[in-house]
């Protein structure tokens, strides 16, 4: 049964359901898509804290704005689209300077520059409190597909991850480049059928995606241990948990989780596959094994990051 975040965006899907004619995509995908006079429009927003997703007192502005701007592109690559137009709303701290907010929108103009998105306006307020960052981004599907979706894995398929995983908050975080160029190269690939960003833990959002498609998933612990990162090992040296632990539940990462068939495996695409998908074997209820050597299989919790609990 979800709990927390899951179980609030369940409720939300029900509460507020699609429409084919206008909300051709709703609640539950990196993205939502809608029909404007004909044209598929897909649109992403994303919300950043201090204390939360940065930290003012030990990050720069530029690279907090860079983040709020980069999360946003990262989900428009998960819908495999291309990103044209953002809002932007800040919450700023009483505290800041001039400055500081000017140095704040030149991180977010970086790399909207970079990839080719316009930042158009917004809504500027202060208070009392924390800076919070609000993005809204508008993008268009780059194959006649439309936007690629969570929910399309189909039993055999295997599960691609597009780079290392875990320990991100050591910095990588920050620093991420969207996986727009990949998306790119993904678009017309028949062999691509459900896509994701890893934002929350690749167990858990593995898990969502299984759920989207209603299937169960297996991962290799072998082919995992090509994912790990640097910093996952890093952290493991600190904390005495496995780095396979923080390459499932950290997130953060915001690497491209792709599921599809063998045409996925072609160098072009530099992806590394970790598991497969396989038939469910409860109705109601998708779950994920851990396969190691020697056939040992354990069930893997879908533990990551979740901002309702």
């Amino acid at each position: 049964m979800a709990k927390g975040e899951n179980a609030l965006v369940e409720w939300l899907q029900q509460r507020f359901s699609a429409h084919a004619a206008r909300v051709v995509i709703g609640i539950g995908d990196d993205g939502a898509a809608v029909r404007c006079d004909g044209t598929l429009v897909m649109i992403t927003a994303d919300m950043l804290l201090d204390g939360v997703h940065f930290d003012t007192s030990e990050h720069g502005y530029e690279a907090i704005g860079r983040k709020a701007i980069a999360c946003s592109l990262s989900d428009c690559a998960a819908m495999v689209c291309e990103p044209r137009v953002a809002t932007v709303s800040v919450a700023l701290a009483e505290t800041m300077s001039l400055d500081e907010v000017k140095r704040l929108y030149e991180g977010m103009a970086g790399v909207a520059d970079e990839f080719g998105c316009a930042i158009a306006g917004g809504d500027t307020t202060s208070w009392p409190s924390k800076l919070a960052i609000d993005v809204a981004m508008l993008a268009e599907p780059m194959c006649t597909r439309g936007p690629i979706r969570r929910n399309g894995a189909r039993i055999g398929d295997t599960i691609y991850v597009s780079g290392p995983l875990g320990g991100s908050l050591i910095g990588r975080h920050l620093t991420f480049t969207p996986r727009l160029d990949l998306a790119r190269r993904l678009a017309p690939e028949p062999d691509l059928h459900a896509i994701m960003d890893i934002s929350d833990g690749l167990a858990l959002d593995l898990h969502r995606l299984c759920t989207a498609s209603a299937c169960d998933a297996e991962l290799f612990a072998e082919q995992l241990e090509q994912v790990v990162s640097d910093d996952a090992r890093t952290c493991s040296e600190t904390d005495a948990r496995l780095a396979l632990e923080h390459v499932l539940s950290d997130g953060e990462d915001f690497e491209l989780l792709v599921v599809g068939g063998d045409g996925l495996a072609h160098d072009r695409f530099g992806l590394t596959a970790v598991g497969r998908i396989v038939p469910r074997r409860q109705p109601d209820q998708a779950a994920i094994v851990m396969c190691y050597p020697g056939k040992r299989r354990e069930p893997i919790e879908p533990r990551g990051y979740q901002h309702f609990r």
